[in-house]
């Protein structure tokens, strides 16, 4: 008996719009479980251990969805700019972070529009694999300009291969990588990395 043949999707090669996250918003409210799921609670533990700071100036979250994790991010600094593609994100998250004065939500999809302000602290999670490679490596470059001296990038991503999205979490970081391994013009410095089964992060300091 002949066994069926699996068709092999080709992964996008342009970068998931906004359009595509709203309809998932649309569909479902928390599309990744982020209030309740225990792998994200464990991953949002790992990652706020990992940031190095507790009294940051200004942080940069780039893709903040509802704003779980934009909400334990406001307790460790004095602003906070959180950000997302998704129209329906970004009110479901200002509805979250209203009470938190220093925080500011708003509309934005990285690299097509990026703020024009220095952080010393920008996050970037489970967000570069929606981007072309042509789109991180903008995104890559204006993050590593809006760093301060001596800021922090932290990047976490899941690394399975997902067949609609453009790159894996693994190619997200090793892009980054790129900018660390350039010996005295390096623009980054790599501070540490946790691999976990499903996920990795990587924290980076502006030289």
């Amino acid at each position: 008996m002949n066994q069926p043949v699996k068709i092999k999707m080709e992964k996008p090669t342009k970068s998931l719009d906004a359009a595509f996250f709203n309809r998932l918003y649309e569909n479902n409210q928390d599309p990744w479980d982020f209030e309740n799921s225990p792998y994200e609670r464990e991953k949002y533990e790992v990652t706020l251990t990992a940031i190095p700071g507790r009294d940051y100036e200004n942080v940069f979250e780039i893709g903040c969805s509802n704003g779980v994790l934009s909400e334990k991010l406001a307790r460790i600094c004095k602003r906070l700019l959180a950000v997302d593609a998704s129209e329906i994100a970004v009110r479901n998250a200002k509805q979250r972070l209203a009470h938190y004065p220093h925080v500011r939500v708003a509309e934005m999809a990285v690299p097509n529009h990026f703020p024009q302000e220095k952080f010393d602290l920008i996050l970037l999670s489970e967000v570069g694999y929606f981007l072309s490679i042509e789109d991180l490596i903008i995104a890559r470059d204006e993050m590593i300009g809006a760093l301060l001296p001596k800021g922090h990038l932290l990047l976490v991503h899941w690394t399975p291969e997902v067949e609609e999205f453009p790159l894996t979490g693994d190619q997200v970081h090793e892009l980054f990588f790129e900018s660390a391994r350039e010996g005295r013009f390096a623009l980054l410095k790599h501070l540490c990395n946790i691999s976990e089964k499903k996920y990795r992060l990587d924290l980076f300091e502006k030289v």
